[in-house]
C-alpha cells in the first residue's frame, strides 16, 4: 500500500522574518531620515575643527580643509560602522560617527609642541593602537551592565544640554544679543513644533519631527536676520585635500602615549554608546559586535592621520534621534555615512547645511539631547536598588561626571592626562560607575555581602 505524499515536505519553508535592524527601508524613506542624522550632528561634527583650526592660528582656506577631511572620514567610518566588513570591522547598528571633541586639547597640544606632522602622526598610531586593543577592551562588555551603561548615558544626555543651550543662546554672555529673546522664542517654537508632530501625527511623519523643525525654523530665522548664506558662493563645488597636506607624519613618543591615552577615552565613550543602540534595537551586542565597532573607531585614526581628519566617536545626538524615531534600520545610518561623504566633496553643500542658525540646531538639539538623559534613565529602571549598594553607585557616577560640566575648569590644575580623563563627563562618569561596580558587585566582599541574607 502505497503511501500519500507528504504535503508538508513540498510546502516551502517560510523565510525568517528580517530583524528591523537589517530592514531595507524605501528610498524616499531612507533619504530622509538619513538626512535627519545628518542635520543633527553636523554641527557638533564641523565645530572640532573650527576650534583646532582657530586655536592653532590656521588659515580659512586650510580650516575649510580640514572641514571637508573631516566629514569624510565621518561619512567612511559610518558607512563601515553600518555596514560592515566581514567579521572584522563595524559593529552593524544605526549609529553615526563623528569627530570628539576628546581629541582637541590635546592636538593643539601637539600642534604647539611638535608641529602638525606630529598631530596627524600620533593619530595614525593611535589608529594602529586602537585596532591591536579592540578585542581585549570588547572582552570587559560583562562589566558593563544596565548599572554603569544607565549612569553614562544619563550623563552623556545632561552634559549635552549645555551645548543645545550655548547654540540657543549664544557663547558670550557680553554680547549685545547673548540671550535675546527673539532667540530663545524661536528655539522655544522649534521644540514646541517637535512635541506637537510627535503627538498628532503618526507613521512615517512622526518620525520626521526633528527634521521639520530644523526646516520650520531655518525659514522662521530668515525674516528674523539669523541666517547667513554669503559664504555659499565663494564655496568651490567640488575640492578634497591630498592624503598628507602638512608633510610626511612624525611620531614623537609623548605625542603618540597622549593620542593612544584619548583613544581609550574614546572607546569608553563608543561603548556606552553602542550598547545604548543595541538596547534600542533589540540587538544586544556581544563582545565580538562590540569589537568589530570599537576597532572603526580605531580605523579612523588612520583615516584622519592620512586624509587630516580627527577621531570618530559614536555620536550621542543620533543615539537619542534612534531612540526618538524609534528607526532602527542600519540602512538609514548607511544613507547618512553616504551623505557625508558627498558634503565632503561638495564644499559648497556643506556650506549651506553649516549656515542654519544656532538657535534653530539648539531648539532641536535640546530635545534630542533630553532623550538621551530618558534612555539613560530608562536603562537604570532594569537595575535592582533595593538590598544592594547600586544607588549609590549611580549616586557617585552621576556626581563625579557632572563635576566637569557645570565647573568646567575643575581640573585645570592636573596634567594634560588628567584633565583628558577628569574633564570629560562621559569618561569619568565611565570610569567612576565601572570601578565601583568591581567594588561592590564583583570583589570577593561585594559577592560575599550580596550572599547574606538581609535582616528579617
Amino acid at each position: 500500500m502505497s503511501q500519500a505524499p507528504d504535503a508538508s515536505a513540498s510546502e516551502p519553508t517560510a523565510a525568517p522574518a528580517r530583524h528591523p535592524v537589517d530592514e531595507v527601508l524605501p528610498p524616499a524613506r531612507l533619504g530622509l531620515l538619513g538626512l535627519q542624522h545628518v542635520l543633527v550632528m553636523y554641527t557638533g561634527c564641523v565645530t572640532v575643527p573650527l576650534v583646532f583650526g582657530a586655536a592653532t592660528k590656521l588659515g580659512t582656506s586650510t580650516i575649510g580643509l580640514l572641514i571637508n577631511a573631516d566629514l569624510l572620514v565621518a561619512g567612511l567610518v559610518t558607512l563601515l560602522q553600518a555596514l560592515g566588513i566581514g567579521k572584522v570591522l563595524g559593529v552593524r547598528l544605526p549609529v553615526v560617527a563623528g569627530a570628539t571633541f576628546t581629541a582637541v586639547t590635546p592636538m593643539i597640544l601637539i600642534a604647539g609642541e611638535y608641529g602638525m606632522q606630529a598631530v596627524y602622526g600620533s593619530m595614525i598610531a593611535a589608529g594602529v593602537f586602537g585596532l591591536l586593543i579592540a578585542v581585549p577592551f570588547a572582552r570587559a562588555v560583562r562589566f558593563f551592565p544596565p548599572l554603569v551603561s544607565g549612569s553614562v548615558i544619563t550623563v552623556i544626555g545632561l552634559s549635552l544640554i549645555g551645548v543645545a543651550a550655548g547654540l540657543i543662546a549664544g557663547q558670550d554672555p557680553t554680547a549685545k544679543d547673548y540671550a535675546a529673546p527673539s532667540h530663545l522664542a524661536l528655539a522655544g517654537g522649534i521644540v514646541l513644533l517637535i512635541v506637537l508632530v510627535n503627538r498628532f501625527t503618526s507613521g512615517f511623519l512622526s518620525q520626521l519631527g526633528v527634521l521639520i523643525g530644523l526646516i520650520v525654523g531655518t525659514l522662521v530665522a530668515v525674516p528674523m536676520g539669523l541666517t547667513d548664506f554669503s559664504s555659499v558662493g565663494g564655496a568651490d563645488w567640488f575640492g578634497l585635500a591630498s592624503p598628507f597636506h602638512f608633510g610626511a607624519p612624525h611620531f614623537p613618543v609623548a605625542a603618540v602615549i597622549s593620542m593612544c591615552v584619548v583613544m581609550l577615552v574614546t572607546f569608553t565613550e563608543s561603548t556606552a554608546d553602542m550598547l545604548a543602540v543595541g538596547d534600542m534595537t533589540g540587538r544586544p551586542l556581544s563582545q565580538r559586535d562590540l569589537a568589530r565597532g570599537l576597532a572603526a573607531d580605531g580605523v579612523s585614526g588612520i583615516f584622519g592621520g592620512i586624509m587630516n581628519g580627527f577621531l570618530d566617536t559614536v555620536f550621542a545626538q543620533n543615539v537619542g534621534l534612534v531612540g526618538m524615531t524609534k528607526v532602527r534600520s542600519r540602512y538609514v545610518a548607511a544613507v547618512a555615512g553616504g551623505i557625508l561623504v558627498v558634503l565632503a566633496l561638495i564644499p559648497r553643500l556643506g556650506e549651506i547645511v553649516a549656515s542654519l542658525p544656532g538657535p534653530v540646531i539648539g531648539g532641536a538639539g535640546l530635545v534630542m539631547f533630553a532623550t538621551v538623559t530618558s534612555v539613560g534613565i530608562n536603562t537604570l529602571r532594569t537595575v535592582e536598588f533595593e538590598g544592594t549598594s547600586n544607588l549609590l553607585i549611580v549616586a557617585v557616577s552621576i556626581g563625579v561626571g557632572m563635576l566637569p560640566v557645570v565647573a568646567p575648569s575643575f581640573y585645570h590644575a592636573f596634567p594634560t592626562w588628567a584633565q583628558i580623563i577628569g574633564g570629560s563627563a562621559i569618561t569619568s562618569t565611565t570610569v567612576a560607575a565601572f570601578l565601583l561596580n568591581l567594588l561592590f558587585n564583583h570583589s570577593t566582599r561585594g559577592k560575599k555581602a550580596e550572599a547574606e541574607p538581609g535582616p528579617a
